[in-house]
């Protein structure tokens, strides 16, 4: 499964049940239309940081990183592999 399929299934499935995954287009916007809210948002950082092994605690990140699909998919690429300061 691809970075952007594995992202687009949580979503649907936390975030949008009864949603087809081929109906979330990649670039549309979760955070402005309240698709995913501030709360919901952290519980989504903690689970990209446990999927994909990503110290975001220990990161640079903004919200856009998180706007849409494919803005996190770019994320995790960027961060994947990335080790927390010790």
């Amino acid at each position: 499964m691809t970075i952007q399929r594995d992202i687009t299934a949580h979503i649907v499935a936390e975030y949008l049940p009864g949603t087809p995954a081929s109906e979330l287009d990649p670039s549309y916007d979760l955070l402005e239309t309240g698709v995913i809210s501030s709360l919901d948002l952290l519980r989504f950082i903690e689970w990209l940081g446990d999927r994909y092994d990503i110290p975001f605690a220990d990161l640079e990140i903004s919200p856009d990183d998180f706007r849409s699909v494919a803005a996190i998919e770019k994320a995790v690429q960027r961060f994947a592999g990335v080790t927390a300061p010790e």
